[in-house]
């Protein structure tokens, strides 16, 4: 597979996840500034989500609709869901005959949803759930169409190192914009309800209360969300999955290329595994959280440079 066309398939893949993510943050965001007095407000997402000057946001972090349209709708927001969908759309368009017709379909569909005025009416101002749960079906259904068509072959491979990759990196991001939920002051004898409120962000809510029965425990949260194998977002399944295609290109790269990537994930992979982690110590999640971000990064810049052909 040409380089340029592996490179468009993994950002294709990127973008798609980075949006699922996003969109899932802003949703629970919007639930919690309407359910719970201790909300901490919105700063924090336009901060990671957004691209609005320190003066903007001050101007901004008031109007919830104003706030959902930038992160989600806005056009010149370069890092809004539109944008992503934008770009994931155009490099599904560049690599079509690397993926299924009815990818395609499933991301046209997206897109054309997206950017519909009535969408966008009905998200900011409306009812933002509906809105939100409309667009966060489309992207369950892009994903399930890649899974359930996709031939098991390199563009497949690629596409998986760039959403596994993504879903590391989104994961530690919610958990850093989340910390406060973790810190012993924050907690009372039902459980803190930030912590129900990280759980839904990562679509691990159900999982928790079915396998965790009782109050929130927020060293069990913790533990479940960077170590459970058995949890599709925690950090140690998103490496296992990292570690397992990149396996699969062994045969079609430069072993020496396929050698570093490799070592680089099984560090990250390592690093989780080998973490031992305790709520009572901000200061060593936090060093935690930025060691393995940078980690990530890493095995960014080595696929970028050893597959993607780029500096």
């Amino acid at each position: 597979m040409l380089s340029r066309v592996a490179d468009t398939i993994y950002w294709l893949a990127r973008y798609m996840e980075r949006t699922q993510s996003m969109l899932q943050v802003i949703r629970i965001s919007y639930i919690t500034s309407q359910d719970e007095h201790r909300y901490s407000g919105w700063k924090s997402l336009l901060d990671n989500y957004g691209d609005l000057t320190t003066e903007e946001i001050q101007d901004t972090v008031r109007d919830t609709a104003q706030i959902i349209g930038h992160l989600v709708f806005e056009r010149s927001n370069a890092v809004s869901a539109y944008n992503n969908v934008v770009r994931g759309r155009e490099n599904a368009r560049a690599v079509q005959d690397h993926i299924t017709k009815e990818v395609w379909q499933s991301l046209n569909e997206y897109y054309h949803t997206i950017r519909q005025e009535d969408m966008a009416r009905q998200t900011t101002i409306e009812d933002p759930v509906s809105g939100l749960d409309m667009l966060l079906r489309q992207g369950l259904l892009f994903a399930g169409t890649v899974q359930y068509t996709m031939p098991r072959d390199e563009g497949y491979a690629f596409l998986n190192l760039g959403k596994f990759l993504e879903r590391a990196l989104q994961t530690v991001d919610i958990l850093r914009l989340n910390k406060l939920a973790f810190s012993p002051e924050r907690q009372h004898p039902m459980g803190a309800p930030e912590l129900r409120y990280v759980l839904y962000s990562l679509y691990g809510h159900e999982l928790y209360s079915k396998t965790h029965r009782g109050i929130l425990d927020a060293q069990t949260v913790l533990n479940m969300v960077v170590h459970d194998t058995d949890f599709p977002h925690s950090l140690s399944y998103s490496l296992r999955q990292l570690m397992r295609h990149c396996e699969r290109l062994k045969d079609k790269s430069l072993p020496a290329n396929y050698e570093q990537v490799r070592f680089l994930i099984g560090k990250a992979k390592n690093s989780v595994t080998y973490s031992s982690l305790s709520v009572s110590d901000a200061a060593m999640l936090d060093q935690f959280l930025l060691q393995i971000r940078n980690e990530l990064l890493e095995i960014a810049t080595a696929l970028n440079k050893y597959y993607f052909g780029n500096s």
